[in-house]
């Protein structure tokens, strides 16, 4: 299958995701959004990837791209194309479903336990899952669950943690982090570390790893979604 990225950042790619990828035969191709590259034809890609990124989706004056971003997201949605986003994806996909994206009470940067819902169990993606785990996180904003889609995972300190809307799948933690992606992160985004409820120091961040767990659970994740749309 034909997989294609909207990277926002240089250093937020598809890290495991890229790993899961290539392990299967599928082929890669990429949109560098900070590189105002020209996005794809609809027809060029079967799966839609929406990576990570520092800005909010509100920023288009900041970031004009944001708005190409936006609609092109949308189309995909209505040609039935595979689209999953992982944090700053997961709320453009909100957006664009008609989901309020907004500043969360909390800040959660490190590694926090994501329950799933009840209506997770229902779901062929996400029901073979742990019903817990810890995931990585680093955002401050927040989505409402968008109209017509399920509310699929919570935290502590975030509600809405993951969603789904038919072959569209919205994550606001990260699974796709490998190690390098979390000190890409440090390196580029320390300033975001601060006292806070649910935000941990770099120090505890590295020592409290769960890479080799997350990429077991996006693996599972993205095998579910393929055997059930990939056809």
């Amino acid at each position: 299958m034909r997989i294609h990225s909207l990277e926002h950042e240089p250093f937020e790619g598809l890290a495991n995701i890229e790993v899961w990828a290539k392990d299967r035969g599928h082929t890669i191709s990429r949109t560098l959004l900070f590189n105002n590259e020209e996005l794809p034809d609809i027809d060029d890609f079967d799966w839609l990837f929406i990576m990570g990124g520092s800005m909010n989706i509100y920023e288009e004056e900041k970031y004009p791209w944001l708005r190409e971003e936006k609609n092109f997201i949308a189309e995909a949605i209505a040609n039935k194309k595979i689209v999953v986003g992982m944090c700053l994806g997961s709320q453009l996909i909100a957006d664009v479903l008609g989901g309020k994206v907004s500043k969360n009470k909390y800040k959660e940067i490190g590694w926090f336990p994501v329950s799933l819902t009840a209506d997770a169990g229902d779901s062929p993606v996400f029901s073979t899952l742990p019903r817990k785990f810890t995931a990585f996180h680093w955002h401050g904003d927040t989505f409402k669950i968008p109209p017509g889609a399920v509310r699929i995972a919570g935290s502590e300190g975030c509600v809405n943690q993951a969603f789904e809307y038919g072959r569209v799948v919205g994550l606001q933690f990260h699974l796709e982090y490998s190690e390098k992606s979390i000190n890409l992160m440090l390196q580029n985004c320390s300033d975001e570390i601060v006292d806070g409820k649910y935000i941990q120091a770099a120090d505890e961040i590295v020592s409290h790893s769960n890479v080799g767990e997350i990429k077991e659970i996006l693996n599972t994740l993205l095998d579910n979604i393929e055997r059930e749309y990939g056809n």
